[in-house]
């Protein structure tokens, strides 16, 4: 079992002063959590990417590349690389060159994004949505298999015997398919024998299940041995010593984060209720002292067989410190009860 943070550098208005921090101060900080995360002995970080004003990130491997000489062990991924409407060859490149600083660390998680404001700033149509992953996908693919690349496409110049450089450490370099839940993205990534990295940020968790036996089919439908695959779980959360600071502290923010898609995407208003409610032990967020997470990633990963756990946080902007003491105590406290009970499970399985 993996566990690990996740974070797409938000830089919205504090709640309390109303001042938002400025994307250079946010991107220090988060190469901060980055080497804390290591440093307590965490499996993954990941970092997404974004292309609007309240978020910091547009390039993940820049901002990953920067921890990469200041951690050990950490692996550093995109969550999720906005592959869509990026250049594949260029995207491969980036992250080949971080899995070289960092000594063969670095992971891509491609997915469409759950923005569209990267396709009108590089170029492309959204009624090419569908397409433009697939066929983007398929070139991503071809660099991760082969140093010299022959490729033809609709949406980019073909590539006639190119070789990329330079070649990552890892070979492969990982390339995980980031879903929403979609049963077509599940089922590409089991074709592909692709690992798999669900966002589940809202409803009863255990309702994924289905989805992640239909990826394990759909690898062994594809041939590909489903001993050898992973699946990552997206959620939201917050730890704190306990249970009511951590609700207390992670509401605020997360509100008015949520609050902002809401009135753009046209959903509900979320609630004090809507949130206690997704911290409750069936909801989706994993909000609470280090033995409460704990307790709800190990049933994640005994009745939904989620393999890897990221834990998102922040939710919209969080004061520095507050995400620096929730990353050590799931580092220090969390994760050690966590892999004690999956391996005491997973060996009587």
């Amino acid at each position: 079992m993996e566990l690990g943070i996740s974070t797409f550098v938000e830089t919205t208005p504090d709640i309390k002063t109303g001042e938002t921090i400025s994307h250079a101060q946010r991107l220090r900080e988060v190469v901060e959590e980055i080497v804390l995360a290591d440093k307590v002995g965490l499996d993954v970080f990941g970092v997404g990417e974004h292309h609007r004003q309240d978020y910091a990130a547009s390039s993940p491997a820049v901002v990953l590349a920067a921890a990469a000489s200041q951690t050990k062990r950490i692996r550093l991924t995109s969550a999720v690389t906005v592959l869509s409407s990026a250049d594949p060859v260029r995207a491969f490149q980036d992250f080949a060159t971080l899995d070289g600083l960092s000594n063969g660390r670095a992971e891509i998680m491609a997915g469409r994004g759950s923005f569209i404001e990267s396709f009108p700033l590089f170029g492309y149509d959204l009624n090419d949505y569908d397409e433009l992953f697939e066929e983007k996908l398929d070139l991503l693919l071809q660099l991760q298999q082969s140093e010299r690349v022959t490729w033809s496409g609709k949406h980019r110049p073909a590539i006639q015997n190119l070789g990329v450089y330079p070649r990552p450490v890892q070979n492969p370099l990982p390339i995980w398919i980031g879903s929403g839940g979609n049963q077509e993205s599940v089922i590409r990534a089991g074709l592909l024998g692709l690992p798999l990295v669900l966002a589940i940020i809202g409803g009863n968790p255990l309702q994924f299940a289905p989805l992640v036996e239909l990826y394990y089919k759909a690898a062994e439908h594809g041939g590909h041995d489903p001993l050898k695959l992973q699946v990552a779980s997206h959620s939201h959360g917050f730890i704190a010593e306990d249970v009511v600071t951590a609700a207390d502290t992670f509401f605020p923010s997360t509100q008015q984060a949520m609050n902002t898609l809401a009135r753009e995407r046209g959903w509900g208003v979320y609630t004090r209720s809507s949130f206690d409610a997704a911290r409750s032990f069936e909801g989706a967020l994993y909000v609470g002292d280090p033995e409460t997470v704990a307790k709800k990633i190990i049933h994640l990963r005994k009745y939904v067989g989620i393999t890897r756990f990221m834990l998102h946080v922040p939710v919209g902007s969080m004061p520095h410190e507050d995400v620096m003491k929730a990353i050590e105590l799931f580092g220090k406290e969390t994760a050690p009860r966590v892999r004690e009970e999956v391996f005491r499970w997973e060996t009587s399985q």
